[in-house]
């Protein structure tokens, strides 16, 4: 059976070979089967369970976002909130801290980062398809028609705009540079000496291991160290680094739920330390 991903996907051809018009699997040349699907497992949980998980990142990091408190810990610095480009952003001691964005901007310095890891985020290619079957039942799962009358796919506005992906990854590496530099500034106390490790110097090291491994996963990054290579045995060093993001990729759903919910448990860390609700444990 179809998926109805593409309407005319698995028609069978006419007597004489001609096509047949559009109609994909309610079409007279298919099997006649009143049943919407054949399917006798419970193919609904796990589109179900993946727009409850993303609908819950989407509520917790539009919360964190707008809420411009409680994200600075010395010398720990929420993930949402770095780098530091606003005046109103608390000032990081001794880590990155570049006012672009002067007095004017009075919202939360959050919202002026976010849109570049979220925007790396929402056009991935697997989030495509998370989001895609979760919220709008396109298609709702392998072998289940798509329950929508026409398909267009990423062709028109605004799912075209999907295509700037690419550029997204360049920001989205950036953005992981700076988190490095903010975790390793984990490593030094208050005084900005070196030395120190808490428990959030290990969340932060956890989560940006995270990051650094679904970004490298990317799709758009295995083209770029391995695309336009006619023949490998010419580039051996270019081979072995695809050998390499290609092995992270055959784990890039994983690693797209793992870092998205380790960036969230970092914030959050940072916030109950910030908000005062427990000192953080000190390791030395």
């Amino acid at each position: 059976m179809a998926t109805g991903t593409d309407p005319q996907a698995g028609t069978a051809p006419a007597a004489g070979g001609a096509a047949p018009a559009r109609g994909g699997v309610n079409h007279p040349s298919r099997a006649a089967i009143g049943a919407r699907h054949l399917r006798p497992d419970r193919w609904w949980l796990a589109p179900a369970v993946t727009a409850a998980g993303l609908f819950a990142f989407v509520v917790y990091s539009t919360w964190r976002a707008f809420a411009n408190d409680a994200y600075y810990a010395a010398p720990y610095v929420s993930p949402f909130y770095s780098p530091c480009i606003a005046e109103n952003c608390v000032p990081m001691k001794g880590g990155a801290d570049w006012e672009v964005f002067g007095a004017w901007w009075g919202l939360s310095p959050a919202l002026l980062i976010l849109i570049f890891p979220l925007g790396f985020r929402l056009t991935c290619y697997y989030y495509r398809k998370a989001y895609y079957r979760g919220f709008w039942a396109s298609p709702p799962a392998c072998a289940v028609a798509e329950p929508h009358a026409k398909y267009t796919g990423e062709t028109r506005f605004p799912l075209i705009l999907q295509n700037v992906h690419r550029y997204f990854f360049y920001f989205a590496v950036i953005v992981a540079g700076i988190l490095t530099y903010d975790t390793a500034l984990g490593f030094r106390d208050e005084r900005g000496e070196w030395g120190h490790m808490g428990l959030g110097t290990l969340v932060l090291l956890a989560n940006i291991a995270l990051i650094w491994a679904y970004t490298l996963s990317c799709h758009s990054c295995r083209h770029i160290v391995g695309g336009r290579i006619r023949t490998f045995s010419k580039h051996p060093v270019r081979y072995r680094m695809w050998g390499w993001v290609s092995a992270l990729n055959a784990r890039h759903m994983l690693l797209a739920w793992a870092s998205l919910i380790s960036v969230a448990a970092a914030d959050f860390y940072v916030y109950l330390v910030a908000s005062g609700a427990f000192d953080d444990p000190r390791f030395f």
